[in-house]
């Protein structure tokens, strides 16, 4: 039998996304829910007063690029609807009356979601979201390319 060779550090951010993604989407089909876990930041993000595909994004870690697929499955799925802003130069995205049903439901899960996160920082010890949330500042400070450069530096090599 082999041994696992040490884990680097995308592997292990992949592996517990995954898993937190398996998770919620057992809960999702547990509580008869047909929804996609990458919809989350949107939709936090719409009820929090975002009206743009730039204000979303500028609300949450991700691309632009991710947040426009996520939108355009949205549409799809009927839970969205682009509509042009006031100053006709910008195009919005509000919930569609099944968006709006379907976040009434998420609310309460998110509530639920939130108080198992306590639980798993409780059980760890460490404030994962809080060290998640500050290494991700540390690397818009100075990449991770950077930071490789600099620790072969430090180390003698090129």
């Amino acid at each position: 039998m082999t041994s696992k060779a040490k884990p680097g550090l995308g592997e292990l951010l992949r592996y517990v996304g995954e898993l937190v993604d398996e998770g919620a989407e057992a809960q999702y089909r547990a509580i008869n829910l047909t929804y996609r876990a990458r919809y989350t930041p949107v939709m936090r993000a719409l009820k929090a007063g975002a009206e743009t595909i730039s204000d979303i994004t500028a609300s949450t870690y991700l691309t632009q690029g991710a947040i426009s697929q996520s939108v355009l499955l949205m549409i799809e799925d009927g839970l969205l609807e682009r509509h042009t802003l006031e100053d006709g130069r910008k195009t919005g995205v509000h919930l569609t009356a099944k968006g709006k049903a379907l976040l009434k439901r998420l609310e309460q899960h998110w509530q639920v979601t939130f108080a198992a996160i306590s639980e798993l920082e409780t059980e760890i010890g460490f404030p994962l979201l809080k060290v998640l949330e500050s290494t991700a500042l540390a690397l818009e400070r100075k990449g991770f390319s950077a930071r490789l450069e600099s620790a072969k530096s430090s180390l003698g090599k090129k």
